[in-house]
């Protein structure tokens, strides 16, 4: 059966999964590139950032895992754009005209707009939905793929509250934010409906992953 994948969410030693303040110029808020640096440094992310070359070894290995068997993607609004992004009828997202996601991809937006059909196999498709009927819209149109929450944090947490992932590879980085967007705020006790493993990476990073319970 399909699967629900959360991959590469990156959270400081605070709980933030994003900095306060983000715009057009710092997508991320104050935190930067900090929480990222760890992907960054890959073979996997060096090309998405335009770079040559890249890491090996245990960040790279768990990055790779994102794109595989995913046949479509739902990410927030605060993914999709800046704060104000829905007055801009321009706005085809941070990506340029060929996104790296290469699948229909669904934003969840309270002012949803028509479908944006990209470069290299991504279309945008924006909902008014909770995370259920957000998912039954993904999964129609995955082909039978995994489904993957891109994030951001508010959207992880409420698709994890909703009891509606199966798997969360999640990566603590050792830096403290202090503001931003929290992930673990009301999901107390979460671990109990999962297998955790946990491995440490010579970057300074520490991944965790999340299986769902299948009894």
């Amino acid at each position: 059966m399909a699967r629900t994948r959360i991959h590469n969410f990156s959270v400081s030693l605070d709980g933030f999964a994003t900095g306060d303040g983000q715009s057009s110029e710092a997508p991320m808020g104050h935190a930067g590139q900090r929480l990222h640096e760890w992907m960054i440094a890959t073979r996997f992310g060096a090309p998405i950032m335009g770079r040559r070359g890249g890491t090996a070894g245990v960040d790279d290995a768990f990055a790779q895992q994102h794109q595989p068997g995913i046949g479509a993607e739902i990410m927030g609004a605060g993914k999709f754009g800046p704060p104000g992004w829905q007055d801009d009828a321009d706005w085809t997202g941070w990506w340029g005209p060929n996104p790296p996601f290469r699948t229909p991809a669904f934003v969840l937006t309270h002012r949803p707009r028509p479908s944006i059909e990209m470069e290299g196999g991504t279309t945008f498709h924006f909902l008014d939905a909770a995370p259920a009927e957000a998912l039954h819209a993904a999964r129609a149109a995955a082909g039978g793929l995994d489904v993957r929450i891109g994030g951001g944090p508010t959207v992880v947490r409420d698709f994890l509250a909703a009891g509606l992932v199966d798997h969360l590879h999640l990566v603590q980085v050792p830096i403290v934010l202090g503001r931003g967007v929290r992930v673990w705020d009301g999901l107390e006790a979460l671990e109990q409906d999962y297998d955790v493993e946990v491995v440490s990476a010579p970057s300074g990073v520490t991944h965790l992953t999340f299986d769902r319970r299948t009894a």
